[in-house]
Order: structure tokens, then C-alpha cells, then sequence
């Protein structure tokens, strides 16, 4: 079953359109829509609210306030603990920090209702002075966070009365020495904005009380087990008390491992004992949730002149905006996911920061942190080569990470690198020979190519973890009961492939039940490309197991040693002699019988449960190649090919695995030209909705190539790594290459629009 391109297990039903979204399972006539009033102001404290009159409106059933809410400190992202982010939010707060903070909680019998209330709500501000640039938010005047109670899980260098959410410094070998050694030195800044997330579905989440009381959300995430944890300490009710469901999801890429609705459906009917409902517009998916983390860098990099890096520093600072969800983690993998790449150095500096401002809170989004630190690391690499006069393939070749590698930069052993073979493949696909740097075609147009390369991580070591369960039916087929949450990215579909090669089944005798914090085991969720191989160790652990017990069994049918017994697709057949067999279908019917197998006759239950975690850093590593048609006389620009060679391992679905490259490269130059959010002076977005929020569609791309460097990693289940974050990375280095080889512009500045490359080739190739 590994290595077979199978379609979807829910491929049918989602384009015929019977998938159950969100929406579709509100089962209560009598569900209370929910509504926020949201904050006008990027900083002010409430000095009081008035909700006389829109408690008057028929039909309002409940406002509240951080008067009525429970005064605890939380942090969204759902993450094992303890959480890598301060705990600096409580549902409802009398102080406001960015423009959308939620303010009041209306909850009415209809829509209509809800929205009349909001604007009957008076509430008095006392403005305060905000501070959006991350640059000068350190030891601002203006404290964003002064409150004392704000909790920091562990160590990582909390600062709130300085706006430091998080410091971090790693460095080996003598930086300084060896740059002062170094015969050629590139040092530049660069500067990467946030992203929103654009997923189909926004958030929304739907909450009910069961028979038994307990407080049910369903509701559109990526870590069923996480939320259930955030809403036990927020409402302060034990879990026994929680059930939380993940139904099928209209996309996350990180935006969905937050609770953005959740909190509040649950808070509301815990408080009427009512069903609630919340469902946000597309404005308040832009203004209400979260982004990618805007990121600044300085970068500094030395080669001698026969093109062998000698050091790299690193300059990190993260703007988190007004709450830290995720920006610890992100801070730091903005280093420990990009300088790996170049590990054969002598010397290696990392120096990271992260802010409070009063800007949209960032989040978890696809790369989160690697992608911005990548367009820095790659640019400046190039930018060196170039200095140098080499080809900057040529460059990466000689100095990039290789296999069995530890120390360093990349901390942990390699043991899988197929980065090398990864470039020689791209090469060819873009025909880089025949096209580097540039081809003029004629009425002042011409073709540029540009490359870049990247590697990422398959989970977080000491975090991440997943449990899996596996049982037989009396019909001789399977269920398997996991957390993990599907995204549509194929995750229930590499799951029952895993599970169908450890059991010498197929799929179709393989099925998968997930997001139930009540039925399924646990599992940190879908994020930090940890599902296939986190959750994939763990269904071949528990696939093994429950082998064991259906051999042990079968023993005792057919009179044969375990050793001497294999197990099929239906049946466990004597190897020598597969005439001698039984099938699984009657052992499954005596299981639930009541029937032993054993000597003692006491009945053995076909059903195996494991658990696997993550204790080192598997890597996957890729290739992008970006080829550019650019106009010089207006410098607008197209992707016309963009080649991509992931070593993700062991591919375990070629066909989902090529979708994920497409989709991941799509939004990687979404990242590099297009999506950029605008705020006013006072802090306010702009960009809140698809007419002024620009993401790229086909038309605005042209081919995608793709192939896979494969190999096997022991680390990871039947060798395979990770895939959906670092498809994303080396788009805007690659395209930020092409251009340079294009017009000799170096643009160090997302987005990369037609604006900036005209103005750079106008301004005498004045550096962007």
C-alpha cells in the first residue's frame, strides 16, 4: 500500500458534496447566534460598558463583559503542555489591543437580533497610545501587557514590561573571526510581511449540552484534544464535563489550531444551557483571528573565495502583534528550520526576538517562521554567490547539508538527505543550463531563473505525540481510531495506507474514525507537518500489536507456531502452506462471542492501542526553481514555471503528495507577489476581504513541475518525512533570485510587487 498513488477515501463524497461541515450538524431548532462587538481602537482601556438598551431587543437571550467571563489567563494555540506561548489572554478583558479585540459577547435567537444588539452596546474608551512597528516595541514607553498575572509555561525569556514575548541566542564556532577571515561578506536586511490564511471554511463552531450535561462542541479546528484542554481551564469545569468533535474541515493551514470561536459557543451555553452558534464572516477571519507572523532580518554571511562558507549570522526579530500565541515557536524555528541547510561551516550565530505590538495577533501559518527565515538565509546565499561570481547552484552544491550529519547548525544526527539530488533534478526540470541567468525574447522582455533550497521539521521533538487505535470487527475488517485531524490534505487517506502495509490488507478493509475527543485517543493535532509521521509511528506500532494478538490467536485455531503463521488480507494462512488458513472474519465473529481462544478459554479482544513521540528531528529538504517572464518597461512579472524536488522521504501517496507541492508552491508565490495587508495609521486593516486581498489563481501562474529526491529515513513510518509546510519555502527566495538575474534588482522586501521592480530598475538598479 506505500508508494500508491490512492485516491482519497472521502474524494467521492467531498465533490458530491456530502461531506458534514460544521453547519451541517446543528441538530437544534433552538440554537443562540452569537455576535462580538470588536474594539475600534488598537489600544484603550474600557472604562464602561452600557448594554441596558440592547438587552431590551426581543429576542436577546444573554450580553456579556469581561464582567460576566471568567478572569483566566490562556494562550489559543492548541499545543501539548506545556504551551510554547505565554498565557496573556482571558475571554473578555477591560483592556483592548489591537483593532478587533473582542470587547462584548451578544448572544440572541437569530442573526438579525444579534447584529441589531451590537449596535446598541455603548461602551466608554479611554484610548491609549499604540506601537505597531516591532522595531520600536522593545522597551517602548507604551506597555502592552502590564498586567502580573500573565503565566509563562517555562523559560523563554517573558518580558512583558519590555514588550519581549521571547529571546533567543545560539551560536558556535568564532562569528566574528571568521567573517574578518572570509574574502567575500554579504550582509542585508530583509523584511517578510504577515499572510492571512484564506481557507474556504472561516471559523465557526456549534455547542450543545448532551443527555449527561456535558458540554459538546463540534466545531471546524485541527486539535480536537488541545481545545478540550483550553476549555477546561478557561470555563473551569473538569474534561469529563467536555467533549469536543472535529467533523470534516473546509481548510486550516495552521489558522484552525486556535480557538477563535470555540470558547465562546461553549461559555454561552454552559451559562443558558442552551445550543450556540458562531460563525465568522470573511471580514472577521481577516480582523478577528490571526496571521503569519510579520519578520524582520539581518543576515550576515562569509565565503572565501574559492566559494566555502565559513559563518552565518542570523538576526531574527518577530512581530506576534498583541497577543503571543505561537510566537516563541516561530520565533525560533525562523533559525533552527532554515540554518541547518548549510551545515559544513565553521561558524554559526542565531539571535532571535520576539514583540507585543498592537497589530493583529500572529499565529501558526504553513512554514510558520521557516518561510520567512528561508527568504533571508536563501537571498543573502545568493546574493553571495553572486559576489563571489559563482553560479549560485554551483554555490549550494558545495556547501548544503548532507546525510549522517550531526552538530553544528543542524543540532540533531541526519540520518536522510537527499538535498543534492533534490537541485540536479529541479535543474533539469527547469532546464537551468540552457536559461540561467537570463534570456532576452525580444520587446524589451525577458526570461529569468532563480533557485533556492530549504529544509523543515516532521513535528516538534519532546512535543509532539499521538496514540492510536486499531481494532477488528466480527466481519474480519478494521476501524481505526485516532486524533489526528484531516484538512483535507489526505491525512485519513495515509493513515489507513500505513495501517493496510503493517496488516497486508488494503485500504478499502480499513476504517478510519477521528476528531472525537470522546472516542478517539489522543493527539496533539494537525500542525507542524507532524500527521504522517507522528501519527503514522503510532498506527504501525498499534498495527504490529494487534498483528501479534491475531497470530497468538490463530495459533490456537490452526495447531501451528506464530512464527510459522503470515497474516493476509482476510485471513492468517500457514506460510508454507496457504490451503491451512482461518479466516479473520471468524475470529472476529467468535471475539464477540464470548468464545476464548486461549488454553484458559478467556476471551482475547482483537484490539491493539500504541502510542509514539517524537524524541528527534526528522528533516525533510527541497529544491524550488523559479523561471520569470518580466517586462522591463513596466516590470510586471509571471511565474511561468516553477520547478519543485522534495526529499520528503518515502512517498507514501505519490498522487496527494504532488497536490501538496502544487498547493504548498501556489501559496508560496501568493506569499512572494501578491497578499499583502494593509493597515492605516491607526492600526486598522484594510485588506478584509478578497476584493482588496489579493491571492493568486491559476491564471496568474503558470506550470508547476514536480518530482521527489526518495529515500528512506528511519525515523519515519516506512521512511517517510514530512511535506506540507516546506513545499511552501523556497518560492519567494526563488522568485526574489529570478528577478535579481532579471534586472540586477534585489528586492528584500515581501510582497515583491510590479511596483517595486519598476522602481528599482528606475531608481539606476537601486537595492530594494
Amino acid at each position: 500500500m506505500i508508494n500508491k498513488g490512492i485516491r482519497k477515501i472521502d474524494s467521492t463524497a467531498i465533490v458530491t458534496g456530502k461531506p458534514l461541515y460544521t453547519e451541517d450538524l446543528i441538530m437544534h431548532k433552538d440554537v443562540l447566534t452569537l455576535k462580538l462587538l470588536r474594539s475600534p481602537h488598537a489600544h484603550a482601556k474600557i472604562k464602561n460598558i452600557d448594554t441596558s438598551k440592547a438587552e431590551k431587543i426581543p429576542g436577546v437571550v444573554g450580553i456579556y463583559t469581561y464582567k460576566d467571563v471568567p478572569q483566566v489567563r490562556y494562550c489559543v494555540p492548541g499545543q501539548t503542555e506545556p504551551e510554547a506561548s505565554p498565557y496573556d489572554r482571558v475571554l473578555l478583558e477591560d483592556t483592548v489591543r489591537f483593532i478587533g479585540d473582542e470587547v462584548a459577547l451578544v448572544a440572541a435567537e437569530d442573526e438579525k437580533t444579534a447584529l441589531k444588539a451590537l449596535k446598541m452596546i455603548k461602551v466608554d474608551y479611554e484610548v491609549l497610545k499604540p506601537v505597531f512597528d516591532a522595531r520600536e516595541a522593545e522597551g517602548n514607553e507604551v506597555v502592552i501587557h502590564p498586567e502580573k498575572d500573565i503565566v509563562e509555561p517555562y523559560p523563554f525569556g517573558l518580558d512583558a514590561k519590555n514588550n519581549i514575548v521571547s529571546k533567543e541566542f545560539f551560536e558556535f564556532g568564532d562569528v566574528e573571526a571568521k567573517l574578518k577571515e572570509s574574502d567575500f561578506v554579504v550582509e542585508s536586511s530583509y523584511k517578510t510581511q504577515s499572510q492571512s490564511h484564506c481557507m474556504m471554511e472561516t471559523h465557526r463552531s456549534y455547542s450543545y449540552k448532551d443527555i449527561n450535561d456535558r458540554i459538546v462542541v463540534v466545531s471546524s479546528l485541527q486539535s480536537p484534544h488541545n481545545v478540550k484542554r483550553i476549555l477546561r481551564k478557561v470555563l473551569g469545569i473538569p474534561s469529563s464535563k467536555i467533549r469536543v468533535i472535529k467533523p470534516r474541515i473546509g481548510g486550516g493551514f495552521g489558522g484552525k489550531n486556535i480557538a477563535a470561536t470555540d470558547i465562546f459557543t461553549a461559555f454561552v451555553t454552559m451559562k443558558t444551557g442552551r445550543p450556540a452558534k458562531f460563525v465568522f464572516t470573511r471580514s472577521e477571519t481577516f480582523v478577528g483571528s490571526n496571521s503569519r507572523h510579520e519578520m524582520f532580518f539581518d543576515v550576515k554571511v562569509g565565503a572565501d573565495k574559492e566559494g566555502n562558507l565559513k559563518a552565518i549570522e542570523l538576526k531574527s526579530l518577530n512581530n506576534t502583534g498583541a497577543y503571543g500565541g505561537n510566537g516563541v515557536s516561530v520565533s525560533s524555528e525562523s533559525g533552527h528550520n532554515t540554518l541547518p541547510i548549510y551545515n559544513d561551516i565553521d561558524a554559526v550565530r542565531f539571535n532571535a526576538r520576539t514583540v507585543y505590538t498592537n497589530r493583529l495577533p500572529a499565529g501558526a501559518l504553513r512554514g510558520y517562521g521557516a518561510t520567512q527565515g528561508i527568504f533571508a538565509i536563501d537571498s543573502a546565499i545568493d546574493e553571495l554567490a553572486h559576489k563571489i561570481g559563482m553560479d549560485p547552484l554551483e554555490f549550494r552544491i558545495k556547501n548544503i547539508i548532507d546525510r549522517y550529519t550531526n552538530g553544528k547548525a543542524a543540532e540533531d544526527e541526519i540520518l536522510s538527505c537527499e538535498l543534492r539530488q533534490c537541485i540536479e533534478k529541479g535543474k533539469k526540470l527547469i532546464n537551468w543550463d540552457d536559461k540561467y541567468p537570463c534570456k532576452d525574447i525580444g520587446n524589451n522582455k525577458v526570461r529569468a531563473v532563480g533557485m533556492a533550497v530549504a529544509n523543515h521539521g516532521s513535528g516538534i521533538p519532546r512535543v509532539d505525540m499521538a496514540t492510536v487505535t486499531i481494532r477488528m470487527d466480527e466481519d474480519g475488517t478494521y476501524k481505526l481510531l485516532s486524533g489526528l485531524a484531516d484538512l483535507g490534505q489526505g491525512a485519513d487517506t495515509i493513515q489507513a495506507q500505513i495501517a493496510a502495509e503493517a496488516l497486508n490488507t488494503t485500504v478499502d478493509r480499513i476504517s478510519i474514525y477521528t476528531g472525537d475527543s470522546d472516542l478517539c485517543p489522543y493527539d496533539t493535532g494537525a500542525f507542524a507537518s507532524c500527521t504522517t509521521t507522528v501519527t503514522g509511528n503510532a498506527t504501525i506500532k498499534t498495527a504490529n500489536k494487534l498483528k501479534d494478538i491475531l497470530l497468538s490467536v490463530a495459533e490456537s485455531k490452526l495447531g501451528f507456531k506464530k512464527e510459522d503463521l503470515e497474516l493476509g488480507k482476510d485471513r492468517v494462512f500457514v506460510k508454507n502452506d496457504n490451503s491451512k488458513f482461518v479466516l479473520l472474519e471468524e475470529l472476529g465473529r467468535e471475539s464477540v462471542g464470548g468464545i476464548g481462544f486461549a488454553s484458559d478459554d478467556v476471551p482475547v479482544v482483537l484490539e491493539a492501542t500504541e502510542s509514539f513521540g517524537m524524541l528527534k528531528k526528522i528533516k525533510p529538504f527541497i529544491a524550488g526553481f523559479a523561471e520569470i517572464e518580466l517586462d522591463k518597461n513596466t516590470g510586471e512579472y509571471k511565474v511561468i514555471n516553477f520547478a519543485c524536488v522534495p526529499d520528503c522521504g518515502t512517498v507514501i501517496n505519490p498522487t496527494l503528495a504532488r497536490i501538496q507541492v502544487e498547493g504548498g508552491v501556489m501559496m508560496g508565490i501568493g506569499f512572494a507577489m501578491y497578499e499583502d495587508p494593509v493597515f492605516d495609521k491607526d492600526g486598522r486593516l484594510l485588506t478584509d476581504s478578497f476584493l482588496q486581498y489579493k491571492v493568486p489563481t491559476k491564471k496568474e501562474v503558470g506550470n508547476i513541475l514536480v518530482d521527489f529526491a526518495e529515500n528512506f529515513d528511519p525515523g519515519g513510518p516506512y521512511g517517510a518525512k514530512s511535506l506540507g509546510e516546506i513545499v511552501i519555502h523556497t518560492p519567494a527566495p526563488a522568485i526574489a533570485n529570478a528577478i535579481f538575474n532579471a534586472t540586477g534588482v534585489r528586492l528584500r522586501e515581501l510582497p515583491m510587487t510590479f511596483e517595486k521592480v519598476y522602481m528599482g530598475m528606475k531608481n539606476n538598479n537601486k537595492q530594494l
